[in-house]
């Protein structure tokens, strides 16, 4: 496990997790989100509109801040159109920063049960055979091309010093991921 920045000890109020499409960012960021009792924010709920129409930027930005008022929550999403509300008001960032082939074997098999099931993501959404696997800008050709982007983008963007706040924590496998989960302290903070 690799934390960059990580007081363990102390209890999480606020998260982030980020990491390339398919990583499993909005599972992790739930199943955190329970284990502290904390709402669960997922931004790709605020940023897709019915149709797969993308909601204009000051809405989604709207939206978020307001989904993010509250002292606890963990949200999850990669947004940079929005880090600068998010990352600022997070206490804590989860990057799950996964092998390649992990990512593509899991975006495989959560795209085919979403297409199969008929799923509802969000607003109405869904995936289908068409914009999941033969679209151009489809999920696997995106997750391949923005993994190593994002790589760098995170190392560089967690080193500047208005992110110094943060908790850092870099998860490299799911593995990693489920051994973090069991000793995160899940105490809420109670001000004096």
């Amino acid at each position: 496990m690799t934390r960059i920045r990580d007081d363990s000890t102390v209890p999480i109020c606020r998260a982030i997790v980020v990491g390339t499409t398919g990583c499993g960012k909005t599972t992790m960021a739930a199943r955190l989100a329970a284990q502290l009792g904390a709402p669960h924010v997922e931004l790709d709920a605020l940023h897709w509109d019915p149709g797969w129409q993308m909601a204009e930027l000051e809405l989604f930005r709207r939206r978020v801040s307001k989904a993010l008022e509250g002292e606890r929550w963990v949200a999850d999403g990669n947004y940079s159109k929005v880090r600068d509300i998010v990352w600022v008001r997070a206490d804590t960032l989860v990057w799950l920063d996964y092998w390649l082939p992990r990512i593509l074997w899991q975006l495989l098999g959560r795209t085919w049960r979403r297409v199969v099931s008929g799923e509802e993501l969000w607003n109405g959404n869904r995936e289908t055979w068409r914009n999941a696997f033969f679209a151009r800008d489809n999920l696997c050709l995106y997750a391949i091309r923005t993994h190593r982007r994002r790589r760098r983008q995170y190392t560089v963007a967690l080193t500047k010093p208005h992110h110094a706040h943060l908790r850092i924590i870099r998860l490299r496998s799911p593995r990693e991921t489920e051994k973090w989960l069991v000793n995160v302290p899940s105490e809420p903070v109670t001000e004096i």
